[in-house]
């Protein structure tokens, strides 16, 4: 359990802002204009719908990186695909695409840790962040999480601007699954496990 799970104190990945950036607004991008809900409860009404939490990582020629996401789904079974979203003022954003990989890391239950240095909670950054856990890799070389439920190796097929996020789709060219179980989830604004 987390010092904030401990505490009682609540900090939602919908409400900090990557790698400590404000994002600031974005426009609803459609042929006319929408009148969208306020954000604050849109943030609160997600903030109720549970998720399995993923550490998405890369590495190459553009660097290596890692964030903490629940945004991630799968797209296709044929060929096999998944998605990640990431605020487009992310600093991996910009790492990922020069690599051109990424790999899809859904933690257990006892992964906490991990899911706060990724999400920039504990101040490590970059490289500082691999330090916790024991990672390899698979085919592109993105890491890969040891203790991982499952981890979805993929190569960057397609990237669409959406918003304040880049929906990032990967081809999956390699799954390594283990007996960990169960998986970590964040619901309400706290860890939870199923």
């Amino acid at each position: 359990m987390t010092g904030l799970a401990k505490t009682g104190l609540a900090m939602s990945w919908i409400d900090q802002p990557p790698d400590g950036i404000d994002a600031g607004p974005f426009a609803a991008v459609a042929p006319e204009s929408i009148a969208t809900v306020d954000p604050a409860a849109f943030r609160d009404g997600m903030s109720r719908l549970g998720a399995a939490v993923h550490v998405v990582t890369t590495d190459g020629p553009g660097g290596k990186a890692g964030f903490t996401a629940t945004a991630v789904c799968s797209v296709s079974d044929a060929p096999p695909m998944l998605l990640v979203c990431l605020n487009r003022k992310s600093s991996s954003g910009p790492i990922l695409q020069g690599n051109g990989v990424f790999c899809v890391n859904t933690l257990g239950r006892d992964a906490e840790e991990v899911a706060d240095v990724f999400a920039g909670r504990t101040g490590a950054v970059k490289d500082a962040r691999f330090i916790t856990g024991t990672w390899s890799t698979l085919k592109t070389g993105a890491p890969v999480l040891d203790t991982a439920v499952v981890a979805f190796d993929c190569r960057v097929v397609d990237l669409r601007t959406v918003g304040s996020h880049n929906v990032i789709f990967g081809a999956v060219v390699a799954v390594r699954a283990t007996d960990i179980d169960p998986a970590l989830i964040y619901h309400q604004r706290v860890y939870k496990s199923v």
